[in-house]
């Protein structure tokens, strides 16, 4: 294959006007020449060498045909100025939003490779713009604000909006990678019902298990670490009308926490707008919705008939909670965290019967 000739690779950014201005000078071309066989005002040529005026392709032709350099050349070197002008002034711009980017949880997410290390803060905030899916800051705050997270936390601890904005959007990221079938409610209503069963499994085959069932009824399943300063354990929303997402942090690490939290944001996608996104308190503008999710899910797990006749006959032993769950057919941690958050029992009672959880891997 022969070499191409006329071909410019530059490897930093210079207006076409400098080449242009090169090319009069070696060939001994006055402006006011090379405007006259172009056919175009020597103001316009004046303007392009001063990098001021844009070299549109209909001028690009013309210098072809005058200097022998193929149009589409001088149009990549415009090309490659202009994003280079654009790329500085976006720079500019975001240094003017660096301590907006210091509320977010940036080493962390160079830790769980969602971003890339930033070299400087200006490229930080770029860097997040990237992450969250908006052009500008502008953007991320409208989006911030369409979004209407009104979240609830525990009694002790409170989270902070830009990591959980953060820890949300991971989970949106994750779960568009999952392939779902269109929702169906009454077959997600069906599944949930064999994820019952699952809760007495090995919890990492559950969890497999689960996050298959769910795809196969319409809804991503995600677990997401959670960041410090941020005490949610789960969330539930709608990526589209078809595709629902269940959003665990599993931050409590015990599988009693993990799967009423599971529970409760699967009741969200049955029985609550498809508007809203919910995330997991008793607390705040959705205290009804997040009352009824509590109750569903309670009652989802055990029926109020079984759970009064069962609570009101303590002493509540090791033996005792075991049969109980095996014959609802659910996890022994499940009864033990409900007594214990029905304060029936000290919270640092039977927790043998639950089943630890750790994060692999620090992700």
């Amino acid at each position: 294959m022969s070499t191409p000739v006329n071909q410019y690779e530059p490897d930093y950014a210079v207006p076409p006007g400098w080449i242009l201005s090169e090319h009069l000078e070696t060939r001994g071309i006055s402006q006011a020449e090379f405007a006259r066989r172009c056919g175009r005002s020597p103001k316009l040529i004046s303007e392009i060498i001063a990098g001021v005026a844009p070299l549109t392709p209909e001028t690009a032709l013309q210098f072809e045909k005058v200097l022998g350099l193929d149009a589409t050349i001088w149009l990549g070197i415009e090309a490659e100025y202009r994003l280079h002008e654009a790329q500085a002034a976006e720079t500019a711009r975001a240094s003017e939003h660096v301590e907006w980017s210091k509320s977010f949880p940036v080493k962390e997410l160079v830790i769980r490779g969602a971003v890339d290390r930033p070299p400087s803060d200006s490229d930080a905030v770029s860097k997040l713009l990237a992450f969250f899916g908006v052009a500008s800051v502008d953007a991320w705050q409208v989006k911030s604000g369409e979004m209407g997270v009104a979240y609830r936390h525990s009694p002790s601890f409170k989270s902070d909006p830009s990591v959980l904005a953060t820890w949300l959007r991971l989970g949106e990221i994750e779960a568009a990678e999952q392939e779902c079938a269109e929702y169906n409610k009454p077959e997600f209503r069906r599944v949930l019902g064999r994820i019952r069963e699952l809760t007495r499994e090995p919890f990492d085959s559950a969890l497999a298990e689960t996050s298959n069932l769910c795809r196969g009824a319409g809804v991503a399943l995600v677990c997401v670490k959670p960041f410090p300063k941020m005490a949610v354990s789960g969330a539930a929303r709608w990526l589209s009308p078809r595709k629902g997402l269940i959003q665990l942090s599993a931050r409590h690490k015990s599988d009693d926490h993990f799967w009423f939290s599971f529970f409760h944001e699967a009741a969200h996608l049955l029985l609550h707008s498809k508007k809203h996104i919910y995330v997991d308190s008793n607390r705040g503008p959705n205290t009804n919705s997040e009352a009824e999710a509590d109750q569903w899910a309670s009652n989802f797990l055990v029926s109020p008939e079984e759970w009064e006749r069962f609570s009101f006959a303590p002493p509540f032993s090791k033996a005792a909670v075991s049969q109980f769950a095996a014959e609802q057919g659910i996890a022994p941690g499940i009864v033990v965290g409900r007594l214990q958050h029905e304060e029936q029992i000290p919270w640092g009672s039977l927790n043998d019967l639950k089943v630890k959880l750790e994060w692999r891997g620090g992700t």
